[in-house]
């Protein structure tokens, strides 16, 4: 073997092995990666909507357990609260010759008594412009001018049963 293919051929060695160590080098520079856990192929558990009876009898549950000094009355006409009174509440400022009376009013969905007087109205509802609608509105109007205090729910929210209480005692207080 003459000398030329002896230079070439350890020339070729040393780039082999500068090449694995650069290789090896990089590896070891890497952060660690954990391995990925198995994917599962279960479907999602997706939560359903709860229904209007299932939403009441969840609300119904919180108020008997954490505010048992009152008396929960539910699905309350707005005349059971006011009666059936002669005045007419004006709800908006550009239409002052209409005007809506009680009995048109969205009954309330349970209202707090302690020793047979209003303490406070808890609504319900679903979408963010229910409480927009002219029966919620005659509503609320008339337990304002009842001094009777009003919280609305918005039923496609979660209402975490701690959220939901915080803002009842709130309410309260």
């Amino acid at each position: 073997m003459d000398f030329g293919k002896l230079l070439l051929k350890i020339v070729g060695i040393a780039k082999d092995a500068a090449q694995d160590y650069v290789e090896n080098s990089q590896k070891e520079a890497r952060p660690a990666q954990q391995a990925r856990p198995a994917q599962s192929h279960a479907a999602p558990v997706v939560e359903r909507e709860k229904t209007d009876a299932e939403w009441n009898a969840y609300f119904k549950e919180i108020l008997l357990s954490e505010f048992p000094t009152y008396t929960i009355r539910e699905n309350v006409k707005v005349t059971d609260l006011v009666g059936f009174v002669a005045d007419e509440c004006q709800l908006y400022k550009t239409r002052p010759t209409q005007a809506y009376k009680a009995e048109w009013g969205q009954p309330y969905t349970f209202v707090l008594e302690n020793g047979g007087k209003a303490i406070g109205v808890v609504m319900l509802g679903k979408g963010h412009s229910h409480d927009s609608g002219v029966k919620y509105l005659i509503a609320r109007m008339y337990a304002k001018k009842l001094g009777v205090p009003y919280i609305n729910f918005y039923t496609q929210m979660p209402n975490e049963r701690e959220y939901v209480i915080g803002r009842i005692r709130k309410l309260l207080n």
